[in-house]
């Protein structure tokens, strides 16, 4: 009897340690996979490098005042992590609470919006009018919206390529879409701080990829120097895109999750790892001409 307490207490110390290491490496793993391919990467790699490498030569060296002070340093690393990772965090949270909410566009309705995004893009690529089109997901956007201009009217073609013509009151700002409702027309969005984009790029790229920093919105831009177009999806720019590859990217990107069956939703989700992997790589499918979109 005694023998079998002691296999069933050390199994439920083995299982406990299983969960612990367990949660612990899906927490890792989880902060690793969202950090990939952000600017907190190499931030993140660049601190633990640091740290480690400073314990290292206090335990070699004997310096035992830097080895107290880096086990007493942990409240003080929290509070900058916080500061360094602000966006990020920001976003995983909103991210992580919005999946509460309910409400859905329906299938249908996506799929109409695709074709409406689709039509309107290139039609002002073609006649090389300036462009800055996001999409809203789950992230509320109205502090951005509020910048511009409330439209609050349905999604079409007419109306979203009216708002980018040269000499209008709202041309110079970004349209923000919800579902298939124009909600904000001209409004002021924040340019990313990214030091490594392309000199080329100007304010309508800038602001494309600021906004999905911030957010988890999908911007479409169209240069009006070489009417060519991007899409940023989380602070990545894909840029050059055919409308077919934009097809392909809005409709995994607007429909995953929407779909009711199980092997359609699991091809959206492949789809819409495709489009971050290559927003991550910074794939491009041609390069623009030089100047200023």
């Amino acid at each position: 009897m005694s023998h079998l307490l002691t296999l069933l207490g050390w199994l439920g110390h083995f299982l406990r340690v299983l969960l612990e290491v367990g949660l612990l490496s899906i927490m890792i793993y989880s902060i690793l996979y969202f950090l990939r391919g952000t600017k907190a990467a190499p931030v993140l790699g660049g601190i633990t490098v640091v740290i480690f490498l400073l314990w290292g030569v206090s335990r070699l060296l004997g310096l035992e005042v830097i080895e107290w002070l880096l086990l007493k340093m942990w409240a003080l690393l929290a509070i900058s992590v916080l500061v360094i990772f602000q966006p990020e965090i920001r976003r995983a949270l909103a991210e992580t609470g919005s999946q509460l909410s309910l409400g859905h566009a329906a299938e249908q309705s996506a799929r109409e919006a695709v074709e409406i995004l689709l039509d309107a893009t290139f039609y002002l690529a073609e006649h090389r009018l300036g462009a800055l089109v996001v999409l809203q997901q789950k992230i509320g956007m109205r502090p951005l919206a509020e910048t511009g201009t409330r439209i609050n009217a349905p999604l079409t073609r007419e109306l979203l390529t009216t708002f980018f013509f040269p000499n209008t009151p709202l041309h110079d700002g970004g349209v923000i879409i919800r579902d298939n409702t124009i909600v904000a027309a001209g409004c002021i969005l924040p340019l990313t701080q990214d030091t490594e984009m392309s000199k080329s790029l100007g304010t309508r790229h800038r602001a494309g990829v600021g906004v999905t920093e911030e957010t988890d919105a999908l911007a479409v831009i169209v240069s009006e120097e070489t009417g060519a177009v991007s899409i940023a999806h989380k602070g990545r720019l894909l840029r050059g895109l055919t409308r077919q590859r934009l097809e392909r990217h809005l409709s995994s990107f607007l429909l995953k999750g929407r779909e009711r069956g199980g092997a359609s939703r699991l091809g959206s989700w492949l789809g819409h790892w495709r489009l971050t992997g290559e927003l991550r790589d910074g794939t491009d499918a041609e390069e623009e001409e030089q100047g200023t979109p």
